[in-house]
């Protein structure tokens, strides 16, 4: 088989999402001159021998489009195999730039929002990317056990006032009765918000109440052979292993934890941001750093390649 054979050239590219402040994000139209002319794609280009992604994103965004990069964040690795080529995709979120979009190539340029895209055909590598989109930066886990069960719904509806979209229903102490009655609680408000809910663990009850999805624990996801039948599918990881397996298993996102000591375990083992940081590399799904953080570890979380960050105690 020749080097030249989609099965064996991998083509390293940089992919940039340039984020607004509203969400929304900017897609180019490739021009009538390249292969899939017509196809809508995220902004970057192929990297350089000697160049690293990020070497490769500043100069492919200055070419192509005329801005100056001031912050990006590395984000997600996707791998695809067009006809002609494979492709990685090395994606950062560009959140800061200089200068004003010009197309130096001629071609459009439209900002959207996901999942309501507006501009057809999208190239397919991308699918993955626009859902991963839909998550936000934040994600909670409930605390009805310290805060009792009135006091948190009242903390709940305050907090998707404010903007949370992504909720996980987690009570270890809770009969599978209480937690179907505390689910259909938390539902009837989240649905009000636009947002999401995930149920820890019990893959039929998240089924049986409607919710979003489910958030596999580390002993189902060794065990599960498929993903299971639902819209959104999270997993709780602690090492590249377990991240590997829920890529493979079909999540479409994780959670990575204990990054900093925690207030349930003190004085046990934590990753630390540089090892999470190793581990989230090359990652094709979004995850979010867990595990003794507050709100100002936000931006820590982006720049160790992190989608976000998972709060408990500290999100309410």
């Amino acid at each position: 088989m020749s080097n030249s054979s989609p099965q064996t050239k991998t083509v390293e590219v940089a992919a940039a999402v340039l984020q607004r402040p509203d969400g929304s994000f900017l897609l180019a139209q490739r021009p009538p001159d390249k292969i899939w002319a017509g196809y809508w794609e995220f902004p970057g280009g192929k990297i350089e021998r000697g160049e690293t992604p990020y070497h490769a994103l500043v100069r492919e965004l200055r070419e192509e489009l005329g801005i100056t990069v001031a912050t990006a964040y590395p984000w997600v690795t996707r791998v695809f195999t067009y006809p002609h080529a494979t492709v990685r995709l090395n994606f950062f979120r560009v959140t800061a730039w200089s200068g004003d979009l010009h197309p130096h190539e001629g071609q459009e340029f439209s900002w959207q929002r996901a999942p309501n895209i507006s501009v057809t055909p999208m190239l397919p590598a991308n699918a993955p990317i626009l859902r991963a989109l839909e998550l936000p930066s934040l994600y909670a886990i409930s605390n009805v056990q310290e805060l009792g069960e009135e006091e948190f719904m009242r903390r709940l509806e305050a907090a998707l006032r404010k903007g949370l979209r992504l909720v996980q229903l987690r009570e270890k102490d809770y009969s599978r009765e209480a937690l179907r009655e505390l689910a259909l609680k938390m539902l009837s408000l989240i649905r009000q918000h636009d947002a999401r809910l995930l149920i820890n663990a019990d893959i039929a009850l998240a089924q049986e109440v409607g919710a979003d999805g489910v958030q596999l624990t580390g002993t189902q996801l060794a065990g599960l052979r498929e993903r299971p039948a639902v819209e959104w599918c999270a997993a709780s990881c602690h090492n590249t292993e377990e991240l590997r397996r829920a890529e493979a298993l079909g999540c479409d996102f994780v959670l990575l934890s204990p990054v900093l000591p925690t207030q349930s375990h003190p004085g046990a083992p934590h990753l630390g941001w540089e090892n999470f940081a190793a581990i989230v590399a090359g990652s094709s799904i979004p995850v979010y750093a867990l595990g003794g953080l507050t709100h100002d570890d936000m931006q820590t979380a982006w720049q160790h390649g992190g989608h976000g960050i998972s709060l408990l105690r500290q999100a309410w």
